[in-house]
């Protein structure tokens, strides 16, 4: 038997806001140990001393390969390809025909081999580019791409172990490591080093707000080179950081990993009919709007416009100029105010019907999380992300947020559901709740450790 199409699903449900709304998506979890200490310590660590996450089983992977792959890509992304060689990595993006995002990746040159170049992240972007890549071999194009699933969905081991080392002792660690000083490899680049004997690849980039290096190599070295950086951070406090402290570093990175994806317009007709349903994810949180375009956003509006370049043709680009020229929206970080995320967690232990559920260090109802942000009566904004930070003590969210309203200000995060969905991961019995928020870049750092703590 065929799995349902996203198309199907849809017509099934009514519209596509009635099927993500009430789509039940399994929770996200990543396949690597929950905590290996504690996740407040590990999040910590990033910040202080050094920290190795294992970012070898939770992302899908999409390798690629053909002299007609560079074409067929340019074609559906804003991305520049004018200097994209053997060595670089770029944040790839793509857009539907009004300009609006489908999703973002990591895509690395490793070289010219069948798996040389590799499109790395959520499947959002992915089953987009592989659908794009089916087409363009069907064609008789000479583009070729393999599959592979993240540790939850595939068998066997990845083709890559993929370590990051991050934290304000990282060089110390990498200098024990090399047995000299780091290689000096320029931001996103990637170069060839050694360890413990072992050739690996590093790509040089940050995550948590941190500078750092990503070792990448064949699985069949990934204990021998796990073995050894974590062998050269002990004298520096190095800590493995665990599942649940991992899936709250975009919110000190400022990196909204699960955008809603613009794919329900008649350009992603033929999409929608290849997509398995299963694919779509669910839509989390107090937005509810019947109309899906309430949920999209720009590349702008998530701070991915450094990513765009009009030096070519591309499915979008008439409307992206637009929202180039005039920008609603960008990306803010949200502090939530103290009192209000108290409130919440003590609803959960007086008589009467509680708020929704706040879970730490990650509160994600949906592969989409996206509630409203209210200014007095007036929707200025959705929030995503939402968790708690241990090293700032803080709860926040990532956000997209009309221009107009400046860092500093406060707004409103409505937190739950009205009405409530079917969806199995929210509280069947809960009530909506306003929950003050004060505005902050993204990544936050700065304002929040001397503006905000300052004036609070």
């Amino acid at each position: 038997m065929t799995s349902e199409s996203l198309a199907e699903a849809i017509t099934r449900a009514g519209s596509p806001v009635e099927l993500l709304r009430n789509q039940n998506w399994p929770a996200f979890t990543f396949p690597v140990a929950p905590e290996f200490t504690n996740w407040r310590d590990e999040q910590r660590a990033w910040n202080t001393t050094v920290a190795l996450m294992d970012q070898s089983h939770h992302m899908t992977q999409l390798f690629l390969h053909g002299d007609d792959l560079t074409p067929m890509l340019e074609s559906i992304s804003p991305n520049t390809f004018a200097t994209f060689r053997r060595g670089v990595a770029k944040q790839l993006i793509s857009v539907n025909k009004d300009g609006y995002l489908i999703g973002d990746g990591i895509l690395f040159y490793n070289d010219e081999g069948p798996d040389g170049r590799v499109l790395i992240g959520h499947h959002l972007l992915i089953d987009w580019v592989r659908f794009n890549a089916e087409k363009a071999e069907a064609a008789g194009k000479d583009v070729h791409h393999r599959l592979e699933a993240n540790s939850h969905m595939r068998q066997g081991p990845p083709t890559f172990y993929r370590y990051e080392l991050q934290g304000p002792q990282a060089n110390e660690v990498m200098t024990k490591v090399f047995g000299g000083p780091p290689p000096e490899i320029k931001f996103f680049h990637i170069g060839d080093v050694t360890i413990a004997g072992r050739p690996v690849k590093a790509l040089r980039h940050g995550m948590a707000g941190q500078p750092g290096f990503e070792f990448y190599g064949p699985w069949e070295d990934n204990e021998i080179v796990l073995d050894a950086l974590m062998a050269a951070g002990a004298e520096f406090g190095i800590r493995r950081v665990g599942a649940k402290a991992y899936s709250s570093s975009p919110l000190e990175s400022g990196w909204v990993p699960t955008p809603f994806p613009a794919i329900f317009d008649d350009d992603f007709a033929e999409y929608r009919q290849w997509l398995p349903a299963a694919r779509a994810g669910s839509i989390g949180g107090s937005l509810a709007s019947p109309d899906i375009h309430d949920y999209y956003m720009t590349p702008y509006d998530l701070g991915l416009g450094r990513s765009v370049r009009f030096d070519h043709d591309f499915h979008g680009r008439a409307a992206l100029e637009r929202h180039a020229e005039n920008q609603r929206r960008r990306k803010v970080t949200l502090i939530w105010h103290a009192d209000d995320v108290a409130a919440v967690v003590r609803s959960q232990i007086e008589p009467g019907i509680p708020a929704k559920y706040l879970d730490f260090p990650k509160a994600r109802y949906g592969l989409y999380q996206m509630d409203e942000i209210r200014k007095g009566d007036e929707l200025v904004g959705i929030s995503t992300d939402a968790g708690y930070v241990a090293f700032d003590q803080l709860y926040m969210s990532l956000a997209t947020l009309d221009v107009g309203i400046a860092d500093g200000e406060q707004v409103e995060v409505v937190w739950g559901e009205d009405p409530i969905s079917r969806k199995g991961s929210v509280d069947a019995a809960h009530r909506q709740v306003r929950i003050r928020a004060t505005v902050a870049p993204a990544p936050y750092h700065d304002f929040a450790r001397t503006v905000y703590r300052a004036n609070g």
